[in-house]
């Protein structure tokens, strides 16, 4: 089951006090304590020897594991109290403070974090007194945080006007919203009455959102498992193959692939998977000389006029920039 950041780090802090008091705790046991998958345990255990009693570092958790079981080797090193420096009390208090004023914030959370603030303001001293006068603000998207959650709870379909980086445009639609997750960005879930399928939008690009009167009433649909990021191709996706130069290789490894064959020189071969071919354009025009789209040849095609558009948008092309995508 996909968890957000938040379950994660409540898992993490937990997992804390559970190795502390189980030293070499089998992985199958551990894992079936928490209800997760080994391999979700060990991509937990990657990130503790990360963590410890200061931002800078500090004492650093020493635990690992052969696959069997884990280890924690300094326990008693990291068991005395927190010690914030000056500057670190100074960020987490105008972070915390910041992090309060969001307009999606639930009440209940929004007073558990008043609450720990006001703990973290007497434990800090003058340092509190320097973070008052410091502050952040958040770009629009807090707004259309706060209208996705009010439209989920009180089960009210949407409008949105929304920019399409793969078409590069704006289109009208009226969505009824499932759910917000965060995997890097911010996104909303929703069934599209437009294109009448599901739909996930990025909230940084809703140019405009409004609530409208109409219930709610997306279909029975399962979840998505996002354990695995949010771009999961499927074996019945359109197929697209990618050649790129040394300084393209990065493709490999930004994109979900079915295979990734070496060419003379350093290149590779990618041939990957996706429901959108005509995205990859911008992939293409990123690229420039270090790849090129090989099939299909619709797309092919397209991006090498998308590169002619854009290069002609520069004025005359005088050969010193680089060359359209072939």
């Amino acid at each position: 089951m996909a968890t957000n950041a938040i379950d994660q780090t409540r898992r993490m802090l937990s997992l804390v006090t559970y190795l502390r008091e189980r030293p070499g705790a089998h992985v199958d046991d551990v894992a079936r304590a928490f209800g997760i998958t080994q391999d979700e345990l060990i991509s937990d255990l990657d990130v503790l020897p990360m963590c410890g009693t200061s931002f800078r570092g500090g004492d650093l958790l020493d635990i690992d594991t052969d696959g069997e079981r884990i280890w924690w080797h300094n326990p008693d090193d990291v068991a005395s109290p927190l010690r914030l420096a000056a500057d670190e009390a100074t960020a987490l208090l105008v972070a915390a403070r910041a992090v309060s004023t969001l307009p999606g914030l639930r009440e209940g959370d929004r007073q558990a974090l008043l609450r720990a603030t006001a703990k973290l303001e007497a434990a800090a001293g003058e340092a509190a007194g320097a973070s008052s006068r410091l502050s952040v603000t958040f770009e629009s998207e807090g707004g259309v945080f706060a209208d996705v959650d009010r439209a989920i709870s009180e089960r009210r379909r949407l409008w949105l006007r929304y920019y399409s980086p793969a078409r590069d445009e704006l289109t009208e639609r009226e969505v009824d919203p499932i759910r917000l997750f965060a995997v890097g960005h911010t996104y909303m879930e929703a069934w599209c009455r437009t294109s009448e399928a599901r739909r996930t939008f990025r909230l940084d690009r809703v140019a405009e959102i409004k609530l409208l009167d109409e219930p709610s009433e997306p279909p029975q649909i399962e979840l998505r498992d996002l354990s695995e990021g949010l771009v999961q191709p499927a074996a019945e996706d359109p197929e697209v193959v990618v050649e790129v130069g040394p300084g393209g290789r990065w493709v490999a490894e930004y994109y979900p692939h079915d295979s990734a064959e070496e060419l003379p020189g350093g290149g590779l071969r990618v041939t990957l998977r996706t429901p959108d071919p005509t995205s990859l354009r911008r992939l293409a025009l990123r690229l420039g000389r270090d790849g090129r789209i090989v099939s299909p040849a619709g797309l092919a095609v397209s991006a090498r006029e998308a590169a002619r558009e854009a290069l002609a948008a520069y004025g005359p092309h005088d050969g010193r920039g680089p060359d359209p995508v072939a």
